[in-house]
């Protein structure tokens, strides 16, 4: 049971004054859902502004507070002309200027023949002073509850400053007192405040001089709670008994002898280290990490058939129904000489096809399923579950991929990131796993030849795709750039490209964006591989998981704005086959220091492993561990590149508490559930109360 202290922190935005079901969506758009994420909201700015009583002393272009007083409304006419009220501060006459305004709302704010006083940006324009959006404006009579310093964070469309402080406020104004659940030894350590005093600190302009030792708290709550997790996960996991899945392994070994190529000795290594959990009677949790290209899937298939062979099912869960279905026809193809009988489920399978695959799960006649998010959905019942092969391109969480306990008893569960990970965020992750990797590509796979280009070359590049489509049956994918996290703008910017060159190459040029649905992204891809279309341009949405043989030359157009991982990851589009490949950056004629090193370590190298702990060392792993970071944990405070200390001595300690106390029984063990009720950690809670 939640402890009732945490109520109002844990309840949604919609109880608060003010937010009612059209700013409580708005304020979604950022994230915040839940009162208590309000306080991980922090500041990303201060801002100080002065007040004048004679505006002619206040310095242009600054941050201001002026007394005026209101003389005439000039409300728009048309759409695109601004709201100007016209008032007077001592003798100067001062415009205040709103664009898209709502007329009745600006008059109750700036009634005429009123005394307000207004702060913002004081400008000079036309003769005259201006003041566009005030960020405040207040009776006279609230002069002392101007603040001289104000916090600034972040909003989105139909947000402003006073809306979302107003809001903060009534939360950071009301924080609980909270017992401490870091040990004196710690605290003494870091010289670390309290909780409380740490979190009104951060959002305090008037404490910028500390603001570091107040993150640095919460930053260790962060990670506490998050080794917390993990170690009792972990706990539970060492604990659970599953299927010991020993045979004779007569199917393994004839599938094996029947593929085309050799496994590599890195893959025979980790088909080791998989059996020795599968063939022992404690439940295997293990992430396989590979990189792109390095087959990984093929190790997975061999230990879905090892279960298969022992009369239990197997399931695959990918992240996209395209990939889904491209798993499905391989696997089929690879096994079509077998006694195994495969299955798919995905989100738009509907009606009967759906009701005779759930009855195909459920009765035990399908061997081996291959879905997406589907498969964990209420009413997927398995008949005997021996293993769940993950890809944590799902962003899946530790409680989230432990899903499928809850469906069978304790399948094994195999997690794949195509994502190489450095061995510290590894840690921070998946720590709750053992970890296999695949560090060499198949024999006979060529390696990916990189190459960056300046847009002024870009008539050059043209007149060679020309030459290669003409002498040679290639096809090629043009990404187009990430800009500003805005979908919108990455549409605009594919579809700019993808008219330039559908004038250029006629009927040969198809486009695919994240805006489309799964059932047009298959079709697009279907024409791309089987039809005469020989360029695929694209948003980063084929980064994941899209396998086409011909497809032998990606471009990375603006490759100045991605990071390392995530070109690495586009350039594992190709290369697919054995014959050349090629990855072409392209990039601004001037780019700046960073970006030249990200794309000399992309010529120089196609390790992906090397190329993360690279990443790691440019970015720092705040970016890194965000939350586009497939698989990795979101945190709110902490960053590893600063952290490293404290995520050190987080690890230590929960390790120690979990020995002593893995039921978090008594007092410190109530304080340590508030920590991980806190920081949303109720996965944690939830394996306790069920271990």
């Amino acid at each position: 049971m939640r402890p009732s202290i945490l109520d109002r922190l844990l309840s949604p935005i919609s109880i608060l004054r003010g937010v009612g079901p059209k700013l409580e969506k708005i304020i979604n758009r950022l994230g915040i859902f839940l009162n208590v994420h309000l306080i991980w909201h922090f500041p990303y700015n201060f801002i100080q502004r002065k007040f004048y009583e004679d505006i002619n002393l206040a310095p242009l272009n600054t941050l201001v507070s002026i007394k005026v007083k209101i003389l005439k409304h000039y409300p728009s006419k048309f759409k695109r002309q601004p709201y100007k009220v016209t008032s007077i501060s001592g003798n100067s006459e001062v415009d205040i200027v709103f664009f898209n305004a709502r007329h009745p709302v600006v008059r109750s704010m700036l009634p005429v023949n009123t005394t307000k006083l207004i702060s913002g940006k004081l400008e000079f324009f036309r003769n005259k002073f201006q003041i566009t959006h005030p960020t405040n404006i207040a009776d006279v009579s609230e002069y002392l509850t101007v603040n001289e310093k104000e916090a600034v964070y972040g909003l989105t469309a139909g947000l402003n400053q006073k809306t979302i402080s107003k809001i903060t406020n009534q939360i950071i104004n009301n924080l609980p007192e909270f017992k401490e659940w870091i040990n004196k030894s710690i605290i003494k350590k870091y010289d670390f405040y309290e909780w409380k005093k740490s979190v009104i600190g951060l959002h305090d302009p008037s404490t910028t001089t500390l603001q570091n030792n107040y993150r640095r708290r919460l930053a260790f709550d962060e990670l506490l709670a998050h080794q917390l997790a993990i170690s009792i996960i972990r706990n539970i996991n060492i604990r659970k008994k599953s299927i010991n899945f020993k045979t004779k392994n007569h199917l393994t070994k004839k599938f094996i002898n029947s593929l085309k190529f050799k496994l590599t000795n890195s893959q025979l290594k980790v088909l080791d280290e998989i059996k020795n959990d599968l063939f022992s009677p404690n439940q295997m949790i293990r992430l396989l990490q590979g990189d792109v290209g390095s087959g990984k899937t093929i190790v997975a298939l061999i230990s879905m058939i090892i279960v298969v062979e022992k009369k239990y099912q197997s399931v695959l869960m990918v992240p996209t129904s395209i990939l889904a279905y491209q798993h499905y026809e391989n696997i089929k193809n690879l096994l079509k000489e077998f006694p195994i009988n495969i299955e798919i489920l995905v989100g738009k399978d509907k009606g009967k096809e759906k009701l005779l695959k759930l009855e195909k799960i459920k009765n035990g006649s399908a061997d081996i399923i291959i879905g997406t998010h589907a498969l964990i959905q209420e009413g997927v019942l398995f008949n005997k579950l021996g293993i769940a092969v993950i890809d944590e391109q799902h962003k899946f969480g530790v409680y989230q991929r432990m899903a499928f306990n809850y469906k069978n008893q304790n399948p094994s569960i195999l997690v794949m990131s195509a994502t190489p990970i450095p061995r510290t965020l590894t840690l921070a992750a998946y720590g709750d796993m053992d970890e296999s990797r695949i560090t060499e590509k198949p024999i006979g796979r060529r390696l990916i030849k990189t190459t960056a280009l300046k847009f002024n070359k870009e008539k050059d590049l043209i007149e060679r795709i020309k030459l290669k489509i003409k002498n040679t049956n290639s096809k090629f994918f043009w990404v187009c750039p990430l800009i500003e996290e805005s979908e919108e703008l990455d549409l605009k910017a594919a579809t700019e490209r993808y008219n330039s060159l559908n004038n250029i190459f006629k009927n040969k040029v198809l486009l695919i964006h994240g805006q489309l649905t799964e059932k047009e992204k298959e079709k697009i891809m279907n024409k791309f591989e089987n039809e005469d279309f020989r360029i695929l341009v694209s948003t980063t949405v084929i980064e994941v998981g899209i396998d086409i043989k011909s497809a032998t030359t990606i471009i990375i157009e603006h490759a100045e704005r991605f990071g390392l991982a995530q070109m690495h990851q586009l350039r594992g589009r190709v290369g697919r086959n054995n014959f050349d490949s090629y990855c072409i950056l392209f990039h601004k004629n001037q780019i700046n220091d960073i970006a030249k090193k990200r794309i000399k370590i992309m010529i120089e190298t196609n390790n992906g492993f090397k190329i993360a702990e690279e990443d790691l060392k440019i970015r720092g792993p705040g970016e890194i561990l965000g939350k586009k970071q497939s698989g990795l944990p979101t945190f709110n405070v902490a960053d590893l590149s600063f952290d490293s200390d404290l995520f050190e001595d987080a690890k230590f300690l929960a390790n120690e508490i979990i020995s002593k106390n893995p039921k978090l029984i008594g007092n410190d063990g109530d304080q340590l559930k508030i920590l991980l009720y806190l920081q949303e950690r109720d996965a944690a809670i939830k394996t306790l109360m069920a271990g």
